[in-house]
């Protein structure tokens, strides 16, 4: 993956990446030609907004899930022990001139503000991303 700015990453198929400071991870969408679906995005390295809004789903939240599948709730119910940082969540943002709002359905500790995409954290953190 490279290295646009310090808040934004590209990867191949026209895919961009930015850290979620709500999610704490990384976000990707498919900007311009490539797969589906796609964003816009105004091209700017520093202060980027893509349009529409980026809607991430994981764990049950996810359409797909059938009750009876196994999630992330269920994981840290099986093995509280375990240090994990991973969960079922919603995340759902709008992402204008290098400021991220964080809409009310998200499920994160984020929902309802606005921040600013923050850099990429340091590799020795969150591993090699």
């Amino acid at each position: 993956m490279g290295q646009l700015s310090s808040i934004l990453r590209n990867g191949p198929n026209n895919v961009l990446t930015f850290w979620c400071p709500g999610c704490k991870e990384a976000h990707s969408i498919n900007c311009g030609d490539g797969a589906s679906p796609s964003w816009a995005w105004n091209g700017n390295i520093d202060k980027p907004t893509f349009a529409p809004s980026i809607f991430i789903k994981t764990g049950h939240f996810v359409p797909s899930f059938k009750p009876g599948d196994f999630c992330w709730c269920k994981y840290y119910e099986e093995f509280s022990d375990d240090i994990v940082d991973y969960g079922c969540k919603i995340c759902h943002s709008f992402v204008t001139d290098g400021m991220i709002q964080f809409l009310d359905d998200s499920t994160h500790h984020l929902r309802g503000t606005t921040v600013e995409i923050p850099p990429w954290p340091n590799k020795d953190t969150v591993g090699d991303i």
